[in-house]
């Protein structure tokens, strides 16, 4: 192997092994091509979702920075996965990364959300999934504010926002 490729390599195993430390963990059912609580074909998930939402979410497709829904929303309430309605992140954990996309230093339940290793550019990258229907949200990074240092940055497209309540 040529050293650059085991850089990288290193690398990539030492981003998981620290997210893992940090109880960012895999989800099972995409580690495993298993399946996931919410299962639909690909007609039924074209059927409900916009385009840009079926192109991020079953596609992987990543939206522009900056021109996107939620990157500079400053509403109170709760980010929900447009796939299947799970609540995902608060406003309370959202920050302005300065990446123009919705940016969030924590989940609201530890287990809503999965992750997986996206080696689709020279370096690897920890992908964010919906635990529930295995929709791609976004990835994650270790550079992002206490308490956490975590940065989940999520795509706009893959999230429904719902007002807090009073």
């Amino acid at each position: 192997m040529h050293r650059r490729g085991c850089l990288k390599m290193m690398a990539g195993m030492a981003l998981l092994g620290f997210a893992e430390s940090l109880g960012i963990r895999s989800a099972g059912a995409l580690e495993s091509g298993g399946t996931f609580a919410v299962n639909k074909t690909d007609e039924e998930w074209r059927a409900i979702l916009t385009a840009e939402q079926y192109r991020v979410l079953r596609q992987e497709w990543t939206e522009p920075p900056f021109k996107n829904k939620y990157h500079d929303y400053k509403e109170k309430g709760t980010y929900h996965c447009a796939g299947c309605d799970q609540p995902l992140f608060s406003s309370k954990t959202k920050f302005d990364s300065g990446t123009g996309w919705p940016s969030f230093w924590q989940p609201i339940f530890s287990d809503s959300v999965g992750t997986k290793i996206d080696r689709k550019l020279s370096e690897p990258r920890t992908e964010v999934h919906c635990a529930r229907c295995g929709g791609h949200l976004g990835h994650v990074f270790d550079d992002g504010p206490a308490p956490t240092y975590l940065r989940y940055c999520i795509n706009s497209a893959a999230l429904v926002f719902k007002p807090a309540k009073g």
